[in-house]
């Protein structure tokens, strides 16, 4: 079994309830997840949605933030390896059920 753990951050002057876990494999990541749920438009009305993927050990793991040059916004994650994968799909499921569960209590 597995300890999630509420947590509460501040995005942009909001405040935000989110849910953290460890996934273990053979490498280890932490997942958390939030989000005040919708408020009936875009980021002025207080939306705010959180997620944090973060290598705690042995995880190849890439990232590349998008909007530097040529007016690309986001960002690209690269996992190379099997329990990479694994524990990748893993994080986004507990990320995932967290963002749903937060639309349902806003």
């Amino acid at each position: 079994m597995y300890e999630i753990k509420e947590k509460s951050r501040e995005i942009h002057g909001v405040k935000v309830t989110t849910w953290q876990r460890e996934i273990l494999s053979a490498n280890i990541l932490e997942v958390e997840a939030g989000t005040n749920g919708y408020q009936g438009g875009d980021s002025g009305h207080g939306g705010r949605t959180y997620l944090r993927i973060q290598d705690l050990s042995s995880t190849d793991i890439q990232v590349r933030v998008l909007g530097k040059e040529g007016g690309e916004h986001g960002v690209e994650l690269v996992m190379g390896g099997d329990a990479e994968l694994s524990s990748l799909i893993d994080a986004l499921d507990f990320a995932l059920k967290a963002l749903r569960d937060g639309i349902k209590e806003a």
